[in-house]
């Protein structure tokens, strides 16, 4: 199976006020585990950037200016997602700008239901807790000491570990498939196995002195069902 963990950062909170992105960063997972593959782009908005959004990802327009255009790069972009899930943390933001970016590129628009928002799996798995990334980060463990600022690409490699972690984390021995995240082939299944000694088939048969000993029990009984004659079967 096959996944892409997905930021970007852009110049605001609303396309529909002009805001573009400037930034995708994308890692892939296959069953589960990072293959190493990566996508990562810089984007010119064609626009200033604002104060507070600098001071969120520190991209200015004049390091911007000279990146390629949305139109440019996303056929690129497109084919590194394929028609795989998109694993974004607060969903809704993202995919809202990637379909205004498509549309004003004149591409079909990425289909909301192929975006898992790690967002509401963590706010299902831990209610009335904090749910921002660099607050998984540490209920997990996961070193985020380089996130100064926000990175498309940073953001995505920690959201792919903070991902596993939801779904269930690579604990040793709970990997079924016995992959490298298990600790190779046969981890789970080497820890159940127990050596266990032949043993002689035991005689079902009653023997004449256990038989002789019903029959003298059951002669003093009342009433005893082994001598009514009529038992089923």
């Amino acid at each position: 199976m096959r996944e892409i963990v997905l930021d970007t950062e852009t110049t605001g909170l609303d396309p529909n006020q002009g805001h573009r992105v400037v930034e995708i960063g994308c890692v892939e997972l296959m069953h589960h585990v990072a293959t190493g593959r990566h996508y990562h782009v810089y984007i010119n908005p064609e626009r200033d950037m604002p104060t507070e959004a600098f001071a969120v990802h520190g991209l200015s327009e004049e390091f911007l200016s000279s990146k390629p255009l949305f139109a440019d790069l996303v056929e690129d972009f497109l084919d590194f997602i394929g028609d795989a899930p998109l694993i974004i943390h607060n969903a809704g933001f993202d995919m809202k700008f990637l379909n205004a970016e498509l549309k004003w590129s004149g591409r079909p628009l990425l289909k909301m239901d192929r975006a898992v928002d790690t967002v509401t799996m963590a706010r299902r798995k831990f209610p009335g807790s904090q749910v921002s990334l660099d607050a998984l980060c540490r209920r997990f463990e996961i070193d985020n000491s380089n996130r100064v600022l926000h990175g498309a690409l940073l953001d995505a490699e920690l959201l792919a570990e903070v991902y596993l972690e939801l779904i269930g984390g690579r604990e040793p021995g709970f990997d079924l498939a016995g992959g490298p995240a298990s600790g190779g082939a046969g981890t789970a299944s080497s820890s159940l196995t127990r050596e266990r000694p032949a043993r002689a088939p035991r005689a079902h048969a009653a023997s004449a002195e256990e038989l002789a000993a019903h029959q003298e029990f059951v002669a003093g009984l009342k009433d005893a069902i082994w001598l009514r004659g009529n038992l089923p079967g």
